[in-house]
């Protein structure tokens, strides 16, 4: 199965079809109800973050299917700010937009692989995937 969809997040309507998207993907891969939820919640929080922190960017949606191992991966890209200090961005707690500051720690949480990439004055890339 090879199935790749890659979605513009301009606005918060963007974010709502992210996760109609993801959830679409997880069904027709089959993940259990946990992971789908698990899945969307994590695609939900970098959607949010890509709108709000990043000033809007893209999604790369990806179907995986790697012999008996079938996932999601979710690549999300924008050209904001970047993140200056990734360390303390991943601590449980720490927010820039008033929240909880659980987005980006508990999203890493989530899923199964979790990577990011930030520079300061050029944009921020995050890969999720999440195995069946």
């Amino acid at each position: 199965m090879q199935k790749n969809e890659v979605i513009s997040i301009r606005s918060s309507s963007d974010v709502v079809l992210v996760r109609q998207a993801v959830r679409q993907l997880a069904v027709e891969l089959g993940f259990s109800l946990i992971n789908q939820t698990k899945i969307v919640t994590g695609a939900s929080e970098l959607a949010r973050n890509t709108l709000e922190h990043g000033g809007g960017g893209t999604v790369n949606i990806e179907a995986l299917d790697e012999g008996t191992r079938r996932g999601l991966r979710l690549i999300f890209e924008d050209s904001g700010p970047g993140i200056p200090d990734l360390e303390l961005a991943l601590k449980d707690g720490f927010t820039t937009g008033g929240g909880l500051g659980m987005g980006l720690s508990g999203t890493k949480r989530l899923v199964n692989e979790f990577d990011i990439v930030s520079r300061v004055g050029e944009g921020t890339r995050i890969t999720i995937t999440k195995w069946k």
